[in-house]
């Protein structure tokens, strides 16, 4: 199913989508600005994240890293391209998540992209569809994802 399609999908059909991947997000670089601007933002200045030099003398690392929390924050903007169109969605809600894993580091100067899957649709309330998601983070140029998590998202149809 694309935006194309002549079938509208609304939040009641959702579930059509369960099974499907969906093309990768564009790819997003999270540079030393970004990590940055993240800590400065969360109060979280490990020097791992924010101190190059300091990471040279007591790691192995060949680079500061970004926090597993920004690039679990990368999701909430992600898009899917093809995700296709709901007809007669009111908003979409960032409902939580669960079984969440950062799987391999993420060095600064580093692109990545989220390719998502859905798992399942599950109906709640009339006119409400809960959207479970599995996302991976991929790294340009490595094969391990370095998160892994199940996105939840809540559809509310719009009123009669």
């Amino acid at each position: 199913m694309t935006n194309a399609d002549p079938e509208a999908l609304t939040v009641a059909t959702l579930h059509k989508l369960v099974g499907r991947t969906f093309a990768p997000s564009e790819w997003i670089l999270v540079d030393q600005d970004r990590i940055d601007a993240f800590a400065a933002c969360t109060g979280d200045h490990q020097f791992i994240h924010v101190d190059p030099g300091r990471v040279a003398r007591e790691t192995d690392f060949p680079g500061t890293l970004a926090h597993g929390f920004l690039l679990l924050s990368l999701a909430a903007g992600h898009r899917q391209r093809d995700f296709p169109e709901v007809s007669d969605v009111a908003l979409v809600l960032n409902y939580g998540l669960d079984r969440l894993r950062f799987t391999s580091p993420v060095l600064a100067g580093s692109r990545v992209r989220y390719r998502s899957q859905v798992l399942a649709a599950e109906p709640r309330a009339a006119g409400r569809v809960l959207l479970r998601q599995e996302a991976r983070m991929e790294v340009e140029g490595q094969d391990k994802p370095a998160v892994i998590a199940e996105l939840l998202a809540l559809y509310v149809a719009r009123g009669p």
